[in-house]
Parts: C-alpha cells; structure tokens; sequence
C-alpha cells in the first residue's frame, strides 16, 4: 500500500463491467486502479508484475477461470488479497474461492458504497462475506459428515477460549462483537486471533473461517 492508496486490479472478462469498476474505484478516496484483466491467466501476470493490495476477481473467465487464478495468486504474492465477484452465489463457488485463498466473496449486484467498503476491509486484511453467503455455507457444512480425526488434529495447540473465538470467527462475527459474546476486551480479542493465525499458520482471517468449517467448530447456523 503506498502512502495510504490502496492499489487495485480488476479481472473480469467484460469490458464494460471493467470500465464500471474502474470509474467507481477511482473516483473513491484513497482507492486507485493499476489494471485491467481480461481473464485469468492475464489477472495472474498482471498481478506479478503489478503487486496490488487487491484483486477485484471474476469467477467465471475463459481459459484461467477466477478460482485457478486467485489460488495462483496467493500463492505467488502473499501481500496480495483477492475480493471474489460474480453473479453466482452457488455454494462451491464460495467454498472453492475461500480455499483457494481468496479474502472476501460479493455478488455482483452489492452496492458500491459496500463494494468499495469490501476493498478496504480485505487490504486491512480482514475477512468478507455476504451475509447470506455466510449462512449458506454454514448449512452446507452442518450436513456434511463429522470432521476426520486428521482434520480435527489441525486444532492441536489452540486453547479453548480461543476454540471459542475462532467459532465465533466462523460464524462471521466482528472483533467488537466477539469481544461482547465473550465478555472480553477487544484488545484480548485481537491477541487470541493474532494467536489462531500464528498457530494455524492462516494467511488472515478467510483462512480461520475455513478452519472453524473444517474442524467441526461451526455447526448449522441458527434460525
């Protein structure tokens, strides 16, 4: 991030899509555009050669689709968030991008003062879902069979209090409101999390929310 500006790349094989984000991000405060891609294996070389805070990424490309594409950028530029787009709010989508490493998933039709908010909240390395993302993937994963011993041994060495706050994590809640539900500071809050990254060795806090999936601590979200 220079001096403040959070540099942005959009991919995304629709020129007029493009050209609308890249009015609406440049004309925000503190947000700049560096590029344009067209498909994935274009957002993959611009994104080297570029280095931007964030990815704004389509999912359904020719050739390198949106998922191929962020899996090779995080790999390649851990500084680098990706923020997934599209149309789509289908489950594999949502789970394929988060495990790929993506750090946030909107739709397409999310207004742009959420849209621009979501740009902030990813390059500060925070974790984005859409609310009714969120709850479908906590569905998905209650009907799923009981976590594998070997996927439970990903927790070894995580305490319980902060079992409790990855779960929380999980469910897609803020620091602030995981500080109230645990009668805890926010200050205590952010260590156990700075914490859960380390030993977890997750990239931010996306790579938490697919722990607490895997590990069993999110259970089907309440009604």
């Amino acid at each position: 991030m220079t001096a403040g500006v959070i540099s942005v790349l959009i991919a995304d094989d629709q020129a007029l899509l493009r050209g609308s984000f890249r009015v609406l991000v440049d004309t925000a405060d503190g947000l700049r555009v560096v590029g344009e891609s067209a498909d994935g294996a274009r957002a993959v070389a611009d994104a080297v050669r570029l280095r931007p805070d964030v990815v704004l990424m389509d999912v359904r490309m020719p050739g390198t689709d949106g998922i191929a594409a962020t899996r090779q950028i995080c790999a390649q530029l851990p500084d680098t968030r990706v923020l997934i787009l599209t149309m789509f709010d289908l489950d594999e989508y949502v789970y394929a991008a988060l495990r790929a490493g993506a750090s946030g998933f909107l739709l397409k039709d999310t207004p742009p003062a959420d849209l621009l908010a979501g740009i902030r909240v990813v390059a500060d390395g925070d974790a984005l879902l859409a609310p009714s993302v969120t709850r479908r993937l906590l569905d998905e994963f209650a009907s799923r069979p009981a976590p594998t011993g070997r996927i439970r041994g990903t927790l070894v060495g995580v305490t319980d209090r902060e079992r409790e706050v990855l779960a929380l994590v999980g469910r897609g809640l803020s620091n602030a409101e995981i500080a109230d539900h645990l009668h805890l500071s926010n200050g205590t809050v952010k260590t156990h999390i700075g914490r859960l990254l380390a030993k977890l060795s997750a990239r931010d806090r996306a790579q938490l929310v697919i722990a607490a999936y895997e590990s069993g601590l999110v259970g089907r979200a309440p009604d």
